[in-house]
């Protein structure tokens, strides 16, 4: 669920504060890579951080951990909540890579693309193909169409196109 600013003010000390509010839209569009990879290291370092003391505070609530500090834990919500903010942030840093590396990747394969248009274009226009020399100039030569079959028995083929027209014939004047 989205926390508010609000909510990340009450949570957060101030340096966590100052390192989450680097990862919303318009501070996280701005930082340099190397700045990223920071910013990743340092939130994951704080969230992991918070963590165990969430789980540290669960085990003192259930009494299998002995408390630290002077009192024991008797709610964890804050932490639990805190925990929550950091990991949005690390979630947001993370699209922000993947969104990035994305980015690159689509740029060298444009990249790439190019150079190999480049290549194919420069090698067809420095070695077209070699010059045939002088032909022979004998004209379109002719495919040699076969005639159709002739019939065999055309005394046959004459008496069955009659009987045809007289069937014809017959129809018709029905």
């Amino acid at each position: 669920m989205a926390q508010s600013l609000k909510q990340e003010r009450q949570l957060l000390s101030v340096d966590e504060l100052a390192l989450v509010a680097k990862t919303h839209h318009p501070a996280l569009g701005e930082l340099s890579g190397h700045d990223l990879r920071e910013l990743c290291r340092l939130v994951r370092e704080r969230r992991d951080r918070t963590r165990e003391i969430a789980a540290r505070q669960r085990r003192e609530m259930r009494g299998k951990a002995a408390p630290r500090g002077v009192r024991s834990a008797t709610d964890d919500t804050g932490t639990r909540a805190k925990k929550e903010l950091l990991g949005a942030a690390v979630q947001r840093l993370n699209k922000e890579v993947a969104r990035r590396e994305a980015r690159a990747s689509r740029q060298a394969l444009m990249e790439n693309a190019a150079l190999a248009l480049r290549l194919r274009r420069s090698s067809e226009a420095e070695a077209p193909h070699p010059d045939p020399g002088r032909t022979p100039n004998e004209g379109i030569r002719s495919k040699g169409h076969a005639s159709p079959p002739s019939p065999r028995n055309l005394a046959k083929q004459g008496a069955i196109a009659q009987q045809t027209r007289n069937m014809q014939a017959k129809r018709d004047s029905r």
